[in-house]
């Protein structure tokens, strides 16, 4: 995750006066003294941590979180589908293993407190701080498990504090939910540039993400109910506080992806603005000109019918025989996600996908064509945080919270949540219902025969809305680690990430020969054919990295244990 907004931060620059500049001590004079001396230097310095947590589609030819671990999980069918790590890094690295964001934002939170500045405002830029101290420690959480806690700026010289043994997993994040808490109670409800930087709305939409990521964690990985119970709650309460703001909504889907310019989008939260010739991405280019790593079967078949039901339930579905029928009465998103009218095929589109299936979703239909519809020159904006994502995350913490002790999921929750997805302009789907643990709709109780037997029918089908809404926004991965479903991901035992558009080799005469089909000359696309290629989920130690050895010496060395990661 970790914008320096550019167009933003060169509009100040710009607006400086020459006397000003003049004024300004040179820069091998810049101490804490000179520095710490107003707000706006402040608000300069919180500028640093925006490019490495609020990435949008990245730059250059980066895409950011969107697409990340793509090939990894069960929404993409890569023709070589990469492996879980398998061996333990000798070294840690940038971005592996480091504390230096944390020692950033300790830094900050520090100085803040030496600014001549209101106690308000001392108060919304100390809760700025903590909220990306406690978005780095998500991060490493998320990766490695037990960390050290570390919440005042150290010296090299401090070596008993610096060296201190990993930190229990919930002792972390019982740290993260205060310093969440304390930046919602504190950061300011606008500052100035409402979607280009932090205010409360921004902190609540990341607390309802955390804490729903790590409530689930707690429940599936380490049993602990009362623990979820907490974090669950707190990811509901987030969720709802900004919902009951009335301040989002929303709109057309594909305009929140594929918008020049993103400001006024009533569902955007945060997004990352780009400019011409001066910060530009290549996500655009990947749904315009070039071959994609194509949506696997798996994820196709995962959206609704109109009528609300599972593909394998409804009457609507027309089958899989051809684009038209596949696309036919289908949940709406799939045609603001996926090219609805044609298959690109390997040997007949240049820009073909490898399952058949091709992605639009954030391509800008004005610019393709155009040299900055090409290469690393996109300049479509991108959404950072969006209303859509605290809908679901509140549907699936509610739900969840009902299983560990809270309150019932009632269809109040729903008709806030995944309903108004639903009734989203262009989907308009049926409601989803909630009947006991069930899920209904129109008062029909239904059950998909293709749930995992292990997940409540009402949460399967929260699970589903989350991918589908969620779609290629680089949530899945996550999603699959915290729900304990890495699973999922095994090309041998779920064939269906393996698949793609059912086609016959007479159809297309020009297709590649490399192309292999399931049936010989007609059936499913199968992207990955060779056996040596296929990935399998056999190690479940790979839902946490393991902690560099070189790392674990060091420790040693200085008489303080560090433990690795389970089955590393």
């Amino acid at each position: 995750m970790k914008i320096k907004i550019t167009a933003l931060a060169l509009s100040l620059f710009a607006l400086t006066s020459c006397e000003d500049f003049l004024e300004k001590p040179p820069v091998d004079r810049l101490t804490d003294e000179t520095y710490w001396a107003s707000e706006d230097n402040v608000r300069s310095f919180s500028w640093g941590f925006y490019t490495s947590y609020f990435s949008g589609y990245g730059s250059s030819f980066s895409w950011g979180k969107f697409f990340s671990g793509q090939s990894l999980n069960d929404d993409f069918s890569p023709s070589s589908p990469p492996q879980f790590r398998r061996t333990v890094p000798t070294s840690a690295s940038s971005g592996y293993w480091t504390f230096s964001y944390v020692r950033k934002a300790n830094i900050f939170l520090n100085r803040v407190q030496t600014v001549p500045m209101d106690e308000e405002a001392i108060a919304h830029w100390s809760g700025v701080a903590r909220f990306f101290r406690a978005l780095e420690y998500h991060d490493l959480v998320k990766q490695f498990g037990d960390v050290p806690w570390f919440e005042e700026e150290l010296s090299e010289t401090d070596t008993e504090t610096l060296y201190r043994p990993r930190d229990p997993r919930d002792y972390v994040m019982d740290r993260v939910l205060e310093d969440l808490q304390f930046a919602a109670a504190n950061v300011r409800e606008s500052d100035g540039n409402d979607g280009l930087s932090v205010n409360r709305a921004v902190v609540l939409a990341y607390l309802s993400r955390i804490f729903l990521y790590e409530g689930t964690w707690q429940k599936y990985h380490e049993g602990n109910n009362a623990k979820a119970q907490e974090y669950l709650q707190a990811a509901k309460d987030a969720a709802g506080q900004l919902i009951q703001t009335g301040s989002y909504s929303l709109g057309n889907y594909r305009e929140v992806f594929n918008s020049l310019n993103l400001a006024g989008n009533p569902e955007v939260i945060l997004y990352r603005h780009y400019e011409p010739g001066m910060i530009t991405h290549a996500l655009n280019s990947y749904n315009n000109k070039e071959p994609q790593t194509g949506v696997s079967k798996d994820a196709v078949d995962s959206y609704l019918s109109i009528d609300g039901l599972p593909i394998s339930l409804s009457p609507l579905y027309q089958g899989e025989k051809g684009i038209e029928n596949v696309m036919a009465n289908r949940d709406p998103r799939i045609h603001e996600t996926l090219v609805s009218d044609e298959l690109r095929l390997n040997g007949i589109a240049s820009n073909y996908s490898t399952t058949g299936y091709a992605t639009h979703k954030f391509l800008n239909e004005v610019i393709k064509d155009e040299p900055e519809g090409s290469s690393n020159l996109n300049y479509t904006d991108s959404p950072v945080l969006r209303f859509g994502e605290v809908l679901i995350n509140y549907a699936e913490a509610a739900a969840e919270l009902a299983t560990v002790g809270g309150a019932a999921l009632t269809q109040g929750d729903l008709d806030m949540s995944v309903n108004v997805l639903r009734d989203r302009p262009g989907v308009m789907l049926p409601h989803l219902q909630v009947m006991g643990d069930n899920a209904a709709v129109d008062g029909m109780v239904y059950e998909d025969p293709n749930r995992d037997s292990s997940v409540p029918s009402i949460i399967w089908e929260i699970r589903r809305e989350r991918r589908i809404e969620l779609m290629m926004e680089g949530f899945r991965l996550d999603d699959l680690k915290r729900w304990k479903k890495l699973e999922y991901t095994d090309t041998e035992a779920n064939i269906n990430i393996n698949r793609g558009a059912w086609i016959s080799r007479v159809d297309y005469p020009e297709l590649q020969s490399s192309v292999v089909l399931s049936d010989g000359e007609e059936g499913y696309i199968i992207p990955a054919s060779a056996a040596a290629s296929q990935r399998l989920f056999e190690d479940p130690r790979v839902y946490l990295d393991p902690v560099p050895l070189d790392q674990i010496t060091l420790y040693q060395q200085n008489g303080v244990e560090l433990t690795q990661n389970p089955g590393w």
